[in-house]
């Protein structure tokens, strides 16, 4: 797991993950960001047994409870290939402010790299029982309504409170209930 300060001690039971852009910055405040983010998901679902139960993407952040093999090395895989595409994007777009934040803010020890997109780590959480992961389900489809951008979290595209209601969402979970 890197330098985290996180241990996981059970690798393959679901878990509480936040993933944070480097410094914050709004990265995912275009549709083509966040599929960037769903495709690599639905990618991992399939073909890295990474269970999804919930997850909401916000403008600089996202936060999942996930399932796999090996959560520490699916995460890293996740945070890579992401990472490049989303380098990849804002260089097409020539969107160079954002491109010298992620130089700049990058950390002195990534010295085989020029840019840094996400934060180390992803502060993993053990969801010990069924309230935990049930309280940790609302908390992350709360997330944008307590933020004022919604009134409904069924409303946020970019979460799974529209597939434990009945609407489709663009990850394929595993519904807790």
């Amino acid at each position: 797991m890197g330098r985290s300060r996180y241990t996981i001690y059970e690798p393959t039971h679901p878990h509480f993950v936040t993933c944070t852009i480097l410094n914050w910055l709004p990265i995912f405040t275009r549709q083509e960001s966040t599929k960037i983010i769903f495709d690599s998901l639905n990618y991992l679902n399939k073909n890295d047994n990474l269970k999804i139960y919930a997850y909401v993407i916000l403008e600089n952040h996202l936060h999942m409870i996930v399932q796999s093999d090996d959560l520490s090395k699916t995460m890293k895989h996740f945070k890579r290939h992401t990472a490049r595409q989303i380098l990849n994007l804002l260089k097409e777009q020539n969107i160079h402010t954002i491109l010298d934040q992620f130089k700049f803010y990058k950390r002195a020890h990534k010295s085989k790299t020029t840019y840094q997109v996400w934060q180390e780590g992803f502060q993993p959480i053990l969801m010990q029982n069924d309230k935990m992961i049930i309280d940790t389900i609302k908390y992350i489809h709360h997330n944008p309504v307590k933020r004022g951008y919604v009134a409904e979290d069924t409303h946020w595209l970019y979460s799974s409170a529209r597939d434990y209601n009945g609407v489709g969402g663009k990850v394929e979970i595993e519904r807790f209930w």
